[in-house]
């Protein structure tokens, strides 16, 4: 199996601050992870590391066989599929559903000039049906609701075929039903063998869809763990990473984590 991640004694320090501190990590093309950690233990810079955004102060950071720093990042970036909060808010409110996805081709937000083919179209379409927004083609993205915002911006991640799928806390700001359906289409993604190796961040188990191979716990910068998820996401690791004595449920393929 091929290594789209290869993360060695990966650094990233602002002034006094480490943000990420010594990461090792590999992530194999047939894995779909979740990292897990709370509020300021690194998952956004982590992200922004294997989206090539970032580079490294220190360590060695190969994503899909190149390394950042050796690699135009502009070549590298459209193999990569990214859904993240701060997309969605650069995203014009007056972009149209299909023009949101298809404009992922080019790699830019906010069609101007660039020309798309009839395969692009049907494409964007077939995507969009696939994540059950396929209704709201020609609606503007500033009318969607949260939950459609969501379903269309992983349309616009994979709109590409991307090699690496990266979900930023995919399911903030969803209500109760909204992330349980959202829950749901991911599993449909994570179960699916010719999907891309995937990466989900999160902060809570109850977020994990089904297909999840493994996780990575983080907190403040380290990794508190990281290995398959049935055996490396328990109530102590868990409990180690949110400093709170947690405990973790499973059922039918679902994880709870409440105090004790």
């Amino acid at each position: 199996m091929a290594a789209v991640i290869d993360l060695a004694d990966v650094s990233i320090v602002r002034g006094e601050a480490t943000l990420l501190d010594s990461v090792n990590w590999t992530v194999d093309e047939t894995e779909r992870w979740v990292i897990i950690g709370p509020n300021g233990a690194g998952k956004t810079t982590l992200l922004q590391v294997i989206s090539s955004q970032l580079h490294p102060t220190s360590g060695v950071a190969g994503l899909l066989g190149e390394v950042l720093g050796t690699v135009d990042v502009f070549e590298l970036r459209p193999r990569i599929g990214l859904t993240s909060a701060s997309l969605a808010d650069r995203i014009p409110r007056g972009e149209s559903v299909h023009d949101v996805v298809v404009s992922a081709g080019y790699a830019v937000i906010g069609r101007w000039r660039e020309q798309y083919d009839a395969l692009d179209h049907d494409r964007a379409e077939e995507l969009l049906a696939q994540l059950s927004v396929g209704g709201l083609a020609e609606r503007t993205f500033g009318t969607l609701s949260e939950g459609e915002k969501k379903r269309v911006l992983i349309a616009r991640a994979l709109m590409t075929d991307p090699e690496l799928l990266l979900l930023d806390e995919p399911a903030a700001g969803l209500d109760l039903a909204g992330r349980e359906r959202l829950v749901r289409t991911l599993s449909e993604i994570t179960t699916d063998p010719y999907a891309p190796a995937t990466v989900l961040v999160t902060h809570h188990v109850e977020e994990i869809p089904a297909g999840i191979t493994d996780v990575l716990l983080l907190k403040r910068g380290r990794i508190v763990a990281a290995g398959p998820l049935a055996q490396t996401l328990t109530a102590e690791t868990l409990s180690e990473t949110f400093e709170l004595p947690l405990q973790l449920t499973a059922e039918s393929g679902r994880y709870a984590a409440r105090a004790l």
